[in-house]
C-alpha cells in the first residue's frame, strides 16, 4: 500500500513571532517545515528543536528573502531535504512606523525590499515549483483598511503584497494551487510591541469588539486553513483583525 505523501511547507519569517506559530502549527498539522530566516541563527535553531521535541520534522535555511539566489536555494533545500515543496508561508516583513512627512526614505526602501521585492522574489520561486494542490500564503495587514497615522508606508508595501496575491492566484489557473494573503490586525509580536507605550497597546486591542489583541496562535490558525483544508478560498484577503473596521 502507497502511503499519503506528507506535504511540505517553507516558512519565511519563521523563527519568531507569527511566522513561528505558524511554522509550528503547520508541523502539528503533519506538515515537514522548511523555517527560512534572515540571521539570528539561536532563534531559528530554536524553533527547529521545539517543531523536533513535539515529534515534528523541520530544518532551518538562512536567507534573504529579498536575494533570488538565496531563496533559489532556500527552494533547492526544501527540494533537496523533503522531495518537494507544496505550501509557502510568505511572513518575513519589515515595519517603521512614521508620518509621511518625516519618513526617512532609505527606511521606506528597507521595507519595499523586504516586503515588495521579497514577496515578489519568494511567489516567483513558489509559481515555479510549488507542486500542483499546493497553497501560497502571503501577508498583508489589516492597516491598508484601518489607514492608521504612521502607517502609509508599510501599508503601501502590504497593498502590493495584495496585488502580487491576487495575480498570481490567476496565473496559476490549472493547476490546483491557492493563492492568499492574510491581513492580521493589531498583534501581539515583538514587531507590533516594540515602541509602543502601554497606553497605545491597549486603545489599539480595543479597536476590536473582542477588545484584545491578537496572538501569534491566531494567525497561525488562519495560515493552517488556507494551507489545507480551504480549496475553494482562492485570490482573496483574508483579515484576521477579530473584527476591527
Amino acid at each position: 500500500m502507497v502511503g499519503i505523501q506528507r506535504r511540505v511547507a517553507i516558512v519565511t519569517g519563521g523563527s519568531r513571532g507569527i511566522g513561528r506559530a505558524a511554522a509550528e502549527r503547520l508541523a502539528h498539522d503533519g506538515q515537514a517545515v522548511v523555517i527560512a530566516y534572515a540571521g539570528n541563527d539561536v532563534e531559528a535553531k530554536a524553533a527547529v528543536e521545539a517543531i523536533q521535541a513535539r515529534g515534528g520534522s523541520a530544518i532551518a535555511v538562512k536567507a534573504d528573502v529579498a536575494d533570488e539566489a538565496a531563496v533559489a536555494h532556500l527552494f533547492d533545500t526544501a527540494e533537496t531535504t523533503y522531495g518537494g515543496v507544496d505550501v509557502v508561508v510568505n511572513a518575513a516583513g519589515v515595519m517603521v512606523l512614521s508620518p509621511v512627512a518625516e519618513i526617512a526614505l532609505d527606511a521606506l526602501d528597507r521595507m519595499h525590499r523586504t516586503n515588495i521585492r521579497g514577496t515578489f522574489v519568494v511567489n516567483q520561486q513558489a509559481a515555479r515549483r510549488v507542486r500542483d494542490g499546493g497553497a501560497v500564503i502571503n501577508f498583508s495587514t489589516s492597516v491598508t483598511r484601518l489607514a492608521l497615522p504612521t502607517y502609509a508606508a508599510y501599508a503601501a508595501s502590504k497593498a502590493a503584497v495584495e496585488a502580487i496575491s491576487l495575480v498570481l492566484a490567476k496565473e496559476l489557473r490549472g493547476r490546483d494551487i491557492t493563492v492568499n494573503a492574510v491581513a492580521p490586525g493589531p498583534t501581539a509580536t515583538a514587531l507590533f510591541l516594540d515602541g509602543k507605550d502601554e497606553a497605545t497597546i491597549e486603545r489599539m486591542a480595543k479597536m476590536n469588539p473582542l477588545e484584545r489583541l491578537g496572538t501569534p496562535a491566531d494567525i497561525a490558525e488562519v495560515v493552517s486553513f488556507l494551507a489545507g483544508p480551504a480549496r475553494w478560498i482562492n485570490g482573496q484577503t483574508l483579515y484576521a483583525n477579530g473584527g476591527a473596521a
